[in-house]
């Protein structure tokens, strides 16, 4: 009887920790999974969530990364993975949650190889800021809000025009605009960067004021006349983009 009691907690223990395993890593490679996704201190869970949707219909191998474990990344482990994912959300409080080692091995992982994707919040957070521990991807660049912040707006239908593509309606949400650095590969309806991407040393930058990876429920009482099809689509592109280090069409 003892021994049955025995047997029954340990397999419980495997099951326990294989559904655990199941939820927080999804890699389908074998190895480490190709990209990590930021989902600590400060991000966006809706953001988090929408974009693990793109990222699973893309079939894609990422594991997410709160704030503590990835301090606790040497920057040999952060080179075993090929992407760098940061969603939006606080990118003050982001930043802030993590040590100034753990963003100059970010930085250090970039320029050896390591790609990075920052979508709003992330794109901030890849400029340069000692207030809110930037990445520095952009050398001596930090970004400023897109312009319909100055006017009192924090959310709206932005029209995106890339070149020889359609222009698409995307959701934006106190997001920047990324002048000064990097080519530019769609551009606000004023005419200012919305998505550019760059190289840092060996790795490859591509940053991203909308949130194409946005679902349905978020657009909410906003008129599209992109449907929310196209606009993941173009999330799962520029995600392409940025884990293959391959520049997209640009100005």
């Amino acid at each position: 009887m003892f021994a049955m009691r025995r047997l029954f907690r340990v397999v419980r223990f495997i099951l326990i920790v294989a559904a655990f395993t199941a939820c927080s890593h999804h890699s389908n490679t074998g190895g480490a999974a190709s990209i990590l996704l930021f989902n600590g201190t400060g991000v966006s869970a809706n953001d988090v969530e929408a974009t693990e949707t793109i990222l699973d219909k893309g079939h894609f191998s990422y594991t997410t990364v709160n704030s503590s474990e990835l301090d606790a990344m040497s920057l040999s482990q952060l080179k075993t993975h090929r992407l760098l994912i940061v969603p939006g959300g606080d990118f003050i409080a982001m930043g802030n949650s993590l040590t100034k080692t753990t963003a100059a091995n970010i930085r250090l992982a970039v320029q050896h190889g390591l790609n990075y994707f920052g979508i709003c919040a992330g794109a901030f957070l890849a400029g340069n800021s000692a207030y809110y521990n930037g990445f520095n991807l952009t050398p001596g660049i930090t970004f400023g809000f897109y312009s319909a912040e100055n006017k009192g707006i924090r959310k709206a239908v932005v029209a995106v025009t890339s070149p020889g593509a359609a222009t698409l309606d995307q959701y934006w949400e106190d997001g920047p605009q990324l002048s000064n650095w990097g080519n530019v590969v769609a551009k606000y309806p004023d005419g200012t960067p919305a998505v550019s991407e760059g190289k840092y040393g060996s790795g490859f930058v591509v940053l991203a004021g909308i949130h194409a990876e946005a679902p349905t429920d978020w657009r909410s009482k906003m008129v599209f006349n992109t449907p929310v099809s196209a606009d993941n689509a173009y999330a799962a592109t520029l995600i392409s983009a940025a884990l293959n280090g391959a520049p997209l069409p640009h100005y």
